[in-house]
């Protein structure tokens, strides 16, 4: 799909209309002036325009339209998902003895430049600092596109003997990549937020054995945590990171689009960049040793992958594990009911909620009517609604309304917290099971060129049988391109479909060798 534009966008029809003047009410006192829901929602539906869809969904308290194309601000809504997924990986590398640190944000172009496969992948997004006020710069300077130029001379440095190995650092930080074509909220934007790490080791069997385990940690961020199921899987030659021995990645698909989306990706790069910044060490034996490198990454891409994956024509919908609230507690006073004793009951139950580890917020706002607090809170993607009227309140009871699949229930006071608990373990894996069920049914085994062109077009996941020469996917990107884009290589995953003998390449004829996911990408 194209990306969201700024220009395109249609921004969310949030009319609200006031009452005119405040009416007298009986004994003398003005009325409240109360809002009413006339048109809060989005304009378009996710199955007829994506791209509009997903513009406006992210709109709604996630980001913020930037004056410099290609950047976003992000908001408390969506600050808080990547805090809570940071808060997780960072506890989990630090029982891995990784250490967090920060390097600069600025490369010297010899730096950047000194490791030649590294920088022509990257060299179309660097972007370069040329004035300081309205003095050229003698030398230009470039913003990190990522930071092994930036952090391995000072590894030259620091590691010396075996003794200073493994060294395993990793930094959050942002990273500019000047993206020229369809920038996308989260998707594909200028400036991100990530965490990289980088790590140095004395042999090849280490480094291989942490790249797993990180790719494992990124499987639980989405799987676990964002309820997005993912593929593990190798990145093909003409796919791996510019410069590394191999990556590996966890790769997600969206059925709307047809698109795969690359979650996350943990490369080994081998000794090339210790050969070209002299990472070398004194082994045990006293000679002269080259280190083995990691580089992983993930970034805020993973809420995109996350809106993409889960979201509504009523909006975002929010896995609990990462909503920063979890429940929304909401009044509906009718006439003449006891207002203040519901206030007072939506409090007291957010109060028990918040006191059992629930996040859980009241909206007592008296301005706004249920009706438009039902369709704001479920817009963003709340994972359960209580509500709680005169009837609850004489029966000693509450409404819950579940945001994934609209499910209502009347449940007793007196053991909602654990019925809460488990309510929004049941939503956490329904997403995850709807969402598994939706890719599953969208992947498409094949075995010849014509039905992979017909599942391209019928925008499927595809598994076929490949020679895995660089060159026939090649031909197979240049072959499939169009406005849409070309097809490539998403992954071959480790959980490998049995390979009958004989079994020839789709593309090529030539003797297969492994299965592998194809398709068009983000």
């Amino acid at each position: 799909m194209a990306g969201p534009s700024e220009k395109k966008e249609k921004v969310v029809k949030e009319k609200v209309v006031k009452e005119k003047g405040a009416t007298a009410a009986p004994g003398g006192k003005k009325k409240k002036d109360v809002k009413k829901e006339t048109g809060l929602g989005l304009s378009v539906k996710k199955d007829e325009n994506f791209g509009e869809w997903y513009s406006e969904v992210c709109k709604h308290e996630m980001i913020e339209y930037y004056d410099i194309s290609g950047c976003y601000i992000l908001r408390p809504w969506s600050m808080a998902i990547w805090e809570i997924m940071q808060t997780f990986f960072d506890a989990q590398i630090k029982k891995m003895k990784v250490k967090n640190c920060y390097f600069p944000l600025f490369v010297s172009p010899g730096v950047l430049e000194k490791e030649k496969d590294h920088i022509e992948g990257f060299a179309p997004e660097v972007a370069w600092v040329t004035k300081s006020g309205k003095s050229d710069l003698e030398v230009p300077i470039a913003i990190r596109p990522t930071s092994e130029t930036v952090m391995y001379p000072y590894y030259s440095k620091w590691i010396r003997g075996h003794r200073d190995l493994p060294l395993k650092l990793n930094q959050w930080c942002n990273v500019v990549r000047w993206e020229f074509s369809n920038p996308t909220p989260f998707i594909r934007s200028r400036e991100f937020l990530w965490q990289e790490g980088h790590t140095a080791f004395a042999t090849k069997e280490e480094a291989d054995e942490e790249v797993l385990q990180i790719l494992e940690l990124y499987r639980r961020i989405y799987e676990e945590y964002l309820a997005v199921p993912v593929v593990k899987g190798m990145k093909s030659e003409n796919e791996k990171f510019a410069g590394g021995l191999y990556t590996t990645s966890v790769e997600a698909f969206i059925p709307n689009t047809g698109r795969g989306v690359q979650g996350a990706t943990s490369h080994c790069l081998g000794q090339n960049f210790a050969k070209m910044f002299e990472i070398n060490y004194e082994n045990e034996k006293g000679e002269t040793a080259m280190v083995w490198q990691n580089s992983w990454a993930y970034s805020t891409r993973t809420i995109g992958v996350m809106i993409m994956t889960h979201g509504d024509d009523k909006g975002l919908i929010l896995p609990p594990k990462v909503a920063s609230v979890q429940v929304i507690v909401i009044p509906v006073p009718y006439k003449d009911a006891n207002t203040q004793g519901i206030f007072d009951a939506c409090t007291a139950i957010v109060s028990a909620l918040c006191e059992a580890g629930i996040r859980a917020e009241e909206d007592l706002r008296d301005n706004y009517s249920p009706g438009w607090k039902y369709s704001n809170w479920e817009m963003k993607g709340v994972p359960l609604r209580i509500e709680i009227g005169p009837r609850d309140l004489e029966n000693d009871q509450v409404r819950t309304v579940r945001r994934d699949n609209g499910v209502k229930a009347d449940i007793p006071r007196g053991n909602l917290v654990e019925h809460v608990k488990e309510l929004l373990a049941k939503i956490q894996q329904n997403m995850y099971e709807v969402a598994k069920q939706k890719r599953e049914a969208c992947v498409q085994e094949i075995k010849t060129w014509d039905e992979f062109i017909k599942a391209l077009n019928e925008k499927k996941l595809i598994l076929a049988p490949w020679c895995d020469e660089e060159e026939v996917e090649r031909e197979v990107k240049a072959r499939t391109k169009g406005e849409t884009g070309a097809a490539k290589t998403l992954c071959s995953p480790f959980d490998q479909p049995e390979l009958p003998e004989g079994t020839l390449c789709f593309a090529s004829g030539k003797p297969a060798k492994k299965w592998t996911y194809w398709g068009r990408s983000y």
